[in-house]
């Protein structure tokens, strides 16, 4: 069986996650990668050119961290 996800789902539901958490103080790097998310988000769900080769950048990524334990 073989589970596929929408990556852009997969984002909103870390960006959910993050904002949902309490209001704390936040360190620069904490802040830093939730815009990273937010703005790798806004990117996949707009239908540009641009959008487009950043999903395929990000997808082979991803592919890849999946890859890594299946083996050769």
């Amino acid at each position: 069986m073989v589970l596929t996800i929408d990556l852009a789902v997969l984002l909103a539901v870390i960006i959910y996650l993050l904002w949902r958490r309490p209001v704390a103080p936040r360190t620069r790097l904490n802040t830093g990668l939730t815009m990273a998310v937010v703005l790798v988000f806004g990117v996949l769900i707009a239908p540009t050119a641009f959008g487009h080769g950043i999903m395929d950048a990000v997808s082979d990524v991803a592919q890849g961290i999946s890859n890594v334990g299946a083996g050769p």
